[in-house]
């Protein structure tokens, strides 16, 4: 199994840049809750031993590496909430969470290497979108931990507030949980709107009287 090295920033540097941000997103596929972006720039001499895709890693595991990137590399996170994901859609709202990322480091780096295959519009920074870039950079690497973890934080806090979805565990994906949650308590101001389930639950009333 490959693991994400340093080669994509050491090429950045090799070609002149002096600070090289990873970004990466989480959260496009959920049903409730912001889609999170974050922008890390790793210290080349202290780099966290064991970055991977978050989805890759135990949850204890991405607890240790989350809180290591957090002391360790120079670190934005940013979202997108539900509002701006039904007006924009899903893609767009998470281009938009990843520049505000960007935009959230100071001072600004001069590349970004992106996870995906398109580079967010309205970023004017050098950079370059990277296929399956969680798997094969460690910036990206570390920035999919802190997303992943600070929306699951997020997740958690929001199930407070709303008990019965699940959200503390499944971070507002469509599962059965989350499914029994909205017919006994119906949806909420943090679901989307614009996705298909919980268009079809809002709109099921309608189509039933027609």
């Amino acid at each position: 199994m490959t693991h994400p090295d340093f080669s994509f920033e050491h090429a950045a540097h090799t070609r002149g840049f002096s600070s090289v941000a990873g970004v990466d997103e989480v959260g496009r596929g959920p049903l409730a809750g912001p889609v999170v972006a974050a922008a890390v720039i790793l210290d080349p001499a202290n780099i966290p031993t064991g970055l991977n895709d978050s989805k890759k890693l135990t949850a204890k595991r991405r607890e240790a590496l989350y809180d290591q990137i957090m002391t360790t590399a120079r670190v934005s996170i940013a979202d997108a909430n539900v509002a701006e994901i039904d007006e924009k859609n899903i893609l767009r709202a998470s281009h938009i969470a990843m520049v505000r990322a960007i935009e959230g480091l100071s001072p600004q780096p001069d590349h970004i290497l992106i996870d995906g295959n398109m580079i967010p519009r309205g970023l004017t920074l050098s950079s370059e979108a990277i296929v399956k870039g969680d798997n094969r950079s460690q910036s990206i690497a570390a920035a999919s931990i802190v997303a992943k973890l600070w929306r699951d934080r997020h997740m958690v806090d929001l199930a407070q507030q709303f008990p019965g979805y699940g959200w503390e565990r499944n971070a507002g994906y469509g599962t059965a949980q989350h499914f029994k949650g909205l017919e006994a308590h119906g949806v909420t101001p943090h679901h989307r709107r614009s996705f298909a389930p919980i268009h079809n639950i809002l709109y099921q009333d309608k189509s039933v009287s027609d």
